[in-house]
Formats: C-alpha cells, sequence, structure tokens
C-alpha cells in the first residue's frame, strides 16, 4: 500500500527542476561583474564624466556586448574542458607561455588589488580612520573570511556586499541629469585629444579585465558546476554584463551632472565623495557613496585575490581549491595572503588613489590583446567540437575582439606617448 501511494504522489513538474537547477548554478557571473563596478572603475568612470560630461556614454554601453562575448567564452572553456585558464593555456601553448599569461595577470591583479585597497582605505579616511589601520582590517578581514569558508559561503557574501552597488542608482536618479546634452555630448568624440584617449584606454581597461576572465573560468569548476549548467550560466553572465554597465553608466550620469564636465580633475576619493553629495546633502551623500564604493571594492578584492591564486595553483600543478583545508592547499593561500598583505603595504605608503587607478585600467587595456587573443584561440580549438566556437558566430566574434585589442592598444598608446 505505501509503495503504491508513493508511486501514485504527484510529482514537482520538470519545469520547477529546470528553474530550481537553474537558480542553484546563478552566482559566478553576477560576481565577477560586480567585482568588474570596482573603485578603479568609479573612480575612472568619475574621472570620465568630470572631466569629459556623457561623451564615453555610448562607450559604457558599447562595451556590454563586448563584456557579454569574452565572458562566455570563459563559460564555455570552464564547463566544457573541466580547466582552468593557465591549465589550458600549459597545455595548448606550454609552460613557456603560461608563465607569460600568469606574469600579466598577477601584474594586473596586483595593480588592482592596490585600488581596491586604497579606495576602501579612502572611505575610511572619510569618516577618520587611518589609512594604514583601514588596509591591515581589510587584508585581515578578506584573507579570514576565505581561509574559512568554502566556495559559496564567499560567494553569498560577496553578493551581499555587492548590492550595495544599488546605491549609485539612487545618486544618479537624485541628479537630474539633462537628457538633451546627454543626447548632444554622446555624438561629440574627441578623438584628437590625448587625455580622451587615455580615458578610454582606462575605461575598456576596467570594463574587460584579464582577471575577470581568469576568474570566473575557475570559479565555475570551484564550484561544481558541467555542461549541463550551460544555458543558465549565460544568463547569469549576462545579467551580471548588463547590471555592471547600468551601474557605470549611473556613475558616470552622476559625475558628469555634478561637474558639468568642466575639465575638472579628481584627485582624491573624498573629492569624488563631493560629486555624489549635492542631491542627497553631506551626511547621506557620504554613506550612500561610501556604502556603493565599498561594496564594489571589496568584492573585487576577493575576486582579484582568488583569481591569482586560482592561476598559480594551475600552472604550479597544486591543488587550488577553496573546498581544500589550508593545509591541504598551502601554495594556494599563501600566494592568497601573500598578494593582499603585498597591496595592503603599497596602500600604506600613500601613493595617489586617483592616477593609480586610472594608470591600472590603462595597463589592463594594454594586456587585453594578449588575454582576447588566447581566450579566441582557446575557444576554437580546446572545446569539445559540439561546443567549439565555430562558423559565422566564430568570424563576428573574433572580429569584435580584434576590434576591441586594436582599440584598446591605439588608445593606451595614444595616451601615453601622445
Amino acid at each position: 500500500m505505501s509503495s503504491r501511494r508513493t508511486d501514485t504522489m504527484p510529482r514537482a513538474p520538470a519545469w520547477r527542476h529546470r528553474l530550481l537547477r537553474a537558480a542553484s548554478v546563478l552566482g559566478p557571473g553576477l560576481v565577477v561583474m560586480l567585482a568588474d563596478t570596482d573603485a578603479g572603475s568609479v573612480i575612472t568612470v568619475s574621472q570620465s564624466g568630470a572631466q569629459w560630461g556623457y561623451r564615453m556614454l555610448a562607450l559604457q554601453l558599447l562595451v556590454i556586448p563586448l563584456m557579454f562575448v569574452a565572458q562566455e567564452l570563459t563559460v564555455r572553456l570552464a564547463l566544457c574542458t573541466r580547466r582552468g585558464f593557465g591549465e589550458l593555456v600549459l597545455e595548448r601553448f606550454g609552460r613557456g607561455l603560461a608563465w607569460i599569461s600568469m606574469a600579466t595577470l598577477v601584474l594586473s591583479c596586483f595593480g588592482a588589488l592596490v585600488t581596491e585597497i586604497s579606495g576602501l582605505s579612502g572611505v575610511g579616511q572619510l569618516f577618520g580612520v587611518p589609512v594604514w589601520i583601514s588596509a591591515l582590517a581589510i587584508c585581515v578581514a578578506i584573507f579570514a573570511m576565505v581561509v574559512t569558508g568554502s566556495y559559496a559561503s564567499v560567494e553569498r557574501i560577496a553578493l551581499g556586499l555587492g548590492a550595495f552597488e544599488l546605491a549609485f542608482l539612487v545618486v544618479a536618479w537624485a541628479a537630474h541629469p539633462d537628457w538633451s546634452e546627454v543626447g548632444r555630448q554622446m555624438l561629440q568624440q574627441p578623438l584628437g585629444q590625448r587625455d580622451y584617449l587615455y580615458l578610454v584606454a582606462a575605461n575598456l581597461g576596467t570594463s574587460i579585465m584579464p582577471w575577470t576572465l581568469f576568474y570566473q573560468q575557475s570559479a565555475l569548476i570551484d564550484k561544481g558546476m558541467g555542461p549541463q549548467d550551460l544555458r543558465a550560466a549565460r544568463l547569469d553572465t549576462l545579467a551580471g554584463a548588463v547590471f555592471c554597465q547600468i551601474i557605470t553608466v549611473a556613475v558616470l550620469v552622476a559625475a558628469a551632472a555634478a561637474f558639468g564636465g568642466r575639465a575638472h580633475a579628481l584627485d582624491s576619493v573624498a573629492e569624488i565623495a563631493e560629486a555624489f553629495t549635492p542631491a542627497l546633502g553631506p551626511l547621506v551623500g557620504h554613506v550612500v557613496f561610501a556604502m556603493a564604493l565599498a561594496g564594489g571594492a571589496l568584492v573585487a578584492t576577493i575576486v582579484v585575490s582568488l583569481s591569482a591564486a586560482w592561476a598559480l595553483g594551475e600552472i604550479r600543478g597544486v591543488r587550488h581549491s577553496l573546498a581544500a583545508h589550508p593545509r591541504e592547499a598551502p601554495w594556494f593561500y599563501a600566494s592568497f595572503g601573500l598578494l593582499l598583505a603585498g597591496a595592503g603595504a603599497v596602500v600604506a605608503t600613500g601613493d595617489n588613489l586617483v592616477r593609480l587607478s586610472i594608470a591600472t585600467g590603462v595597463l589592463n587595456a594594454l594586456l587585453l590583446p594578449v588575454v582576447l587573443g588566447l581566450l579566441y584561440w582557446l575557444a576554437r580549438t580546446a572545446l569539445p567540437e559540439r561546443s567549439r566556437l565555430r562558423g559565422g558566430y566564430a568570424w563576428a566574434v573574433g572580429v569584435a575582439l580584434a576590434a576591441t585589442s586594436v582599440l584598446a592598444l591605439y588608445t593606451g598608446v595614444a595616451g601615453i606617448v601622445g
């Protein structure tokens, strides 16, 4: 009787199973895109709005499909090969090129970490906290969270912190931009201006970053996902790319509305915060700005540190998973901790955050041709036949990535040497 009743019990609809499965795999795409709206991105976009008004708004919208295309390739590689980016480069191109790619990644990650910790320390300064205390507290807290947690717990914390970035939407709405002026300036592209080209490169480098590609590929593997999760992972990535650029557009609009594009160069986090306070008042404006900047910077600190640690573990062939205890993966946790400590030490010297953040973005832009080239080649050769990038879409992706690489290289070099 009991077995008969069990057999006749209604089963949950298939769509509910698919929905629950899709919900369970969401996270890596959103996390990496929340990290993309980091301190460096906020600072670079704020500087762009302050100096050039709404002129770079069109670039921020054009970046959305480029971000998705690049990140979607990492999704395919992760789920269909079950190998990280570093492992695939090592397997396909040998140890020499693998170490070169890792060196560029670590350089990019270190610059980004310095930017994130500097941004967080700048937020602390708004409330009277010395830089060295903020830097020390941030490094200790991030390391403790990663050492004591699994990937799932780190992902949940990162998503919670990143939600504070929604505050930028409030600030942009309260700025009441002149939309006719927005449309007029979007059509003006001063491509002959060296300073403009430098910021274009920095915006590209803070949108499509090498470490975001490495992170998502390794995170998908660490989460235990497979080819059956490809569709959900793509939706996760698309949602993250759109959300990231909506936040970025909000920051640019708020800065442009506050400064009016009067070629006003920003020199500190405190000055950037002032751009977001006229509509909300000093106290509320500072608190809202601090929460939004800190949310993105904290997520990016986690993502950047893990990207470098995962990649180094892949190249060395040692265990590199958050599921492992520190005694089981000492190289993974040691490299993670050393990167944090080194970046924290640099921040304590008190370098100019704004210049450093923009320079890091330009560095990322100059690295894009190598990273995107390797990514495209792997998508064409390392994937199983069924998932391989091929046909007309492969040509379209190749043209898009090549155009992005040329633009990044040209604007970066022209912005530096004039």
